[in-house]
């Protein structure tokens, strides 16, 4: 199956963009902050919370990083007026991580001042490893500044997380934990299936153990128990975590989770660099692109079985 995924990938430049497009689109609001508009209010309907992402994340030059900023600006905007429930979701690089750190704290700051005015939050992504250092000192300086309205991504993939939770425990961070789909050195990261899952499940009960709010952002069924388990364990109410997956993905164990009575907040990226965005993701780990294609010839195959969840 392997090597069948990696055939995927070296072959999606030569797919025309149409046809990328139409793959993508289950997985992609659209190019327009009106496409997440529509996807997130339809989300809001099913009782399911959203996180809106505004994809742009290469930028080279600080206007475009300013850009990206002012677009954030222009969601937290749009979602106070339209009621939506749904807060964002950004990437560092996109703001001038790689440029400037100066330039990156100072859009990322504006963004945290402008949630909190509107009783918002900012997740910050985490990216590959080579920015993790960078992205969780910039979310300590926020918290200890008084910005309480921000959160972080931490990674199972990678083996220094469970002592980046320690470091971070006397913020109580709110986190969102994902096993990462960036592909990283074994030196740094678990390569192993089984691995991964397990640090995934200790690094959620070390974070639930150190009275953190956690988004237990993953689409395997095993771990989904796992978070079941851990959650009735500790006798948390409602509120006080979440699940989290992926537009599109695997829609059916979102609808389980909130027919359970769970809060479920689905991850809504869009903008015009929906191109570059989907082959990148795909290219970083060759599985998506074997699951993308399999879930895409099943609908084909099944189409009432599987209807699209952003309505197209």
């Amino acid at each position: 199956m392997a090597i069948l995924d990696r055939a995927l990938v070296t072959l999606l430049p030569a797919i025309p963009k149409p046809v990328v497009r139409r793959l993508a689109e289950r997985y992609i609001a659209g190019p327009e902050l009106e496409d997440a508009v529509r996807v997130v209010r339809g989300l809001n309907t099913g009782a399911k919370l959203a996180t809106i992402d505004v994809l742009g994340e290469e930028i080279t030059h600080a206007d475009e990083a300013r850009a990206i900023a002012g677009a954030y600006h222009d969601v937290l905007e749009t979602i106070d007026r339209e009621r939506l429930d749904a807060n964002v979701s950004l990437k560092l690089t996109g703001l001038g991580l790689e440029l400037s750190l100066d330039l990156c704290r100072e859009n990322l700051e504006s963004l945290v001042v402008d949630a909190a005015a509107r009783g918002n939050f900012v997740r910050i992504d985490m990216e590959e490893s080579s920015t993790t250092d960078d992205t969780l000192a910039l979310y300590r300086e926020l918290r200890e500044g008084g910005h309480d309205r921000v959160g972080v991504v931490l990674q199972a993939t990678l083996k220094r997380t469970l002592a980046d939770v320690d470091a971070l425990a006397d913020l109580r961070p709110n986190v969102r934990l994902c096993k990462g789909i960036y592909v990283e050195p074994a030196t740094i990261a678990f390569r192993e299936f089984e691995a991964v899952r397990t640090n995934f499940v200790r690094v959620l009960d070390a974070l639930l153990d150190a009275g953190c709010y956690v988004g237990i952002a993953t689409h395997d069924e095993w771990l989904l128990e796992q978070g079941r388990r851990a959650v009735a364990e500790r006798g948390l109410g409602r509120d006080e975590y979440e699940f989290q997956t992926l537009l599109g993905v695997r829609p059916e164990l979102g609808d389980e989770l909130v027919s359970e009575g769970h809060r479920l907040r689905i991850y809504v990226p869009f903008g015009m660099h929906w191109y570059e965005y989907s082959l990148r993701r795909l290219q970083e780990n060759p599985k998506i692109a074997g699951y993308v294609a399999a879930d895409t010839v099943g609908r084909l195959l099944h189409p009432l079985r599987n209807p699209g969840q952003n309505g197209r």
